[in-house]
């Protein structure tokens, strides 16, 4: 539906799968959770690009953080799950001005500090209006009397190391 959407011009698309919240059970959910978003996310970019559209469209993966690498809670064969991680989290982005099998950032060996190239969410949403033809720093709008950003009152950049 999202390639069928994109192939008529609809100018944003967002779909949502929800169930990612796993704080328990992460055996048994976490495997049917990856199979449906892989087969779908995959089936996505391939139509788009089969049909010329990937170049133009940007498509973004991602939720509004990451996860712990160790257990919260109880710790057991069948049930354990991971807690909320607001510093470290992943993204994958295809078409639409990205870099192709980039790799970006890295955390330190426990996957708690970013230790190289941090993504400030204000850096990340600057590059993505980039990618859509917007300059984060002239694309205001008023909020409350005042001119506000997309990306903030923090200076933000795009984050050159993305694009194509």
């Amino acid at each position: 539906m999202a390639r069928r959407l994109a192939e008529r011009g609809v100018r944003f698309t967002q779909v949502y799968k929800r169930g990612w919240d796993m704080h328990g059970d992460l055996v048994g959910m976490l495997p049917l959770l990856c199979g449906e978003t892989d087969r779908g996310a995959h089936a996505l970019v391939t139509d788009l690009k089969q049909r010329g559209l990937l170049d133009d469209t940007l498509v973004i993966w991602g939720g509004e953080f990451g996860r712990t690498v160790y257990s919260q809670g109880g710790l057991s064969r069948e049930n354990y799950g991971r807690d909320h991680h607001p510093r470290c989290f992943t993204v994958w982005m295809a078409g639409g001005g990205a870099r192709p099998g980039t790799i970006y950032g890295e955390t330190d060996d426990y996957s708690y500090n970013v230790v190289k190239d941090p993504v400030p969410v204000r850096n990340f949403n600057a590059t993505i209006l980039h990618c859509l033809g917007i300059d984060h720093n002239k694309m205001t709008f008023l909020s409350q009397g005042l001119e506000q950003k997309l990306t903030g009152t923090t200076p933000a950049e795009v984050v050159h190391g993305l694009l194509a």
